[in-house]
């Protein structure tokens, strides 16, 4: 196979459950690339599900801050420069830097930028000026003289065209049509059988993304919360459910396969995705949740967050908290259960929403941007 037809996708995750990366991928596949995605592997990290595509996870001597971005650079840098391909993709702006130098010095090789958050605005650096500065200066430097750029939403693009001038895609992180052939039991997922249950899910259960208002809300609601996923507030999460001694309804399952947890998602009677407008990251974010209830007909309760907003507001599949505190979450989540009328019409309202708002219809414009090879 030609280089021109090889593809590395570079990531600074481990691969187990970012489920934009592996489609965009699979995606690649069949436009005819042959791909590897590169990533890193963790102390804890699980081993990965056998995939059509290549991968490999480097393992770092350091594992978060200046140096481990430095590190995972520099190694990242080398594995390109030293790989043949055609097209390099990097995913957010932390690992543009290996990719835009290596693209430097391999001049028939594409690079190609997707930008899966408003990075520089994120909770970890807004407080952190010095650091943020680095970032921004690397964003500024690269930016403009990228020819290929995409992100998660039109908010996040307009924001960096206006900045920097220049077409950016818009691919949101939408699920695939999710069509499940055998559903897990109950049991087999360790799920109460008799109870409503409540869902918030995802890889980031983060800081001022309203995790810790979910629990607390919980003291009011006769109901099981299920926490499916992992983030840097989980521990605190644990404790608090400790002291409020609600630990019989908030129960924590970790992270999953994309498959797996969309079984626990499928049981829920409602999904919770509650990004607080304490930074312009989150503010202008579509966490891929949101269409991840969607698909599994799952009605949301929402923080309003502008993306967030205008997708329940347009396809009528849940309600939007204007006044964001546990004592109104706990309100509209019982209001809900005590009117299943309601319910159900949001219900079916998302089957509906669903056969337009997936994956599928995406790739639309991915393909403007990886035209089809022939073989």
């Amino acid at each position: 196979m030609s280089h021109s037809n090889k593809a590395i996708v570079s990531v600074t995750n481990d691969l187990y459950t970012d489920q934009r990366v592996h489609k965009i991928c699979v995606f690649l596949e069949q436009q005819g690339y042959s791909v590897l995605l590169v990533g890193r592997k963790r102390k804890h990290s699980k081993e990965l599900p056998l995939r059509s595509y290549k991968t490999k996870r480097m393992r770092l001597f350091f594992d978060k801050g200046a140096l481990f971005y430095a590190e995972y650079n520099l190694r990242l840098f080398f594995l390109l420069l030293f790989k043949k391909s055609g097209v390099l993709v990097a995913n957010d702006l932390d690992t543009l830097l290996a990719n835009y130098l290596a693209a430097k010095f391999k001049k028939s090789t594409r690079l190609v930028y997707d930008s899966h958050e408003y990075f520089t605005e994120v909770p970890e650096l807004i407080n952190r000026p010095k650091v943020q500065a680095v970032w921004l200066k690397i964003e500024r430097h690269i930016f403009p003289k990228l020819k290929t750029v995409s992100t998660v939403n039109s908010s996040i693009a307009e924001i960096y065209t206006k900045k920097y001038g220049g077409k950016v895609y818009v691919v949101r992180n939408i699920s695939n049509l999710w069509q499940q052939k055998k559903i897990a039991t109950k049991e087999s997922l360790g799920i109460p059988e008799n109870k409503p249950l409540i869902i918030i899910q995802g890889a980031g259960i983060n800081v001022d993304r309203g995790a810790e208002e979910a629990v607390e809300a919980m003291v009011f609601v006769d109901a099981v919360l299920m926490i499916v996923g992992d983030g840097d507030v989980i521990e605190a999460l644990k404790s608090r459910v400790n002291k409020l001694n609600i630990a019989n309804k908030v129960l924590f399952y970790g992270k999953k396969p994309y498959d797996v947890m969309m079984n626990y998602t499928h049981y829920a009677s409602i999904g919770l995705t509650l990004d607080k407008d304490t930074n312009l990251n989150y503010k202008f974010s579509l966490p891929n949740k949101v269409f991840d209830y969607i698909h599994t007909s799952t009605p949301i309760i929402a923080t309003n967050i502008l993306e967030v907003s205008k997708v329940i507001k347009q396809h009528e599949v849940g309600e939007i908290l204007t006044d964001f505190n546990p004592e109104n979450l706990a309100l509209k989540i019982n209001e809900l259960l005590n009117h299943p009328d309601k319910l159900a019409q949001y219900k079916n309202n998302c089957l509906i929403a669903s056969k337009i708002e997936n994956w599928e219809k995406e790739t639309e414009t991915l393909a403007l941007m990886y035209p089809k090879i022939e073989s």
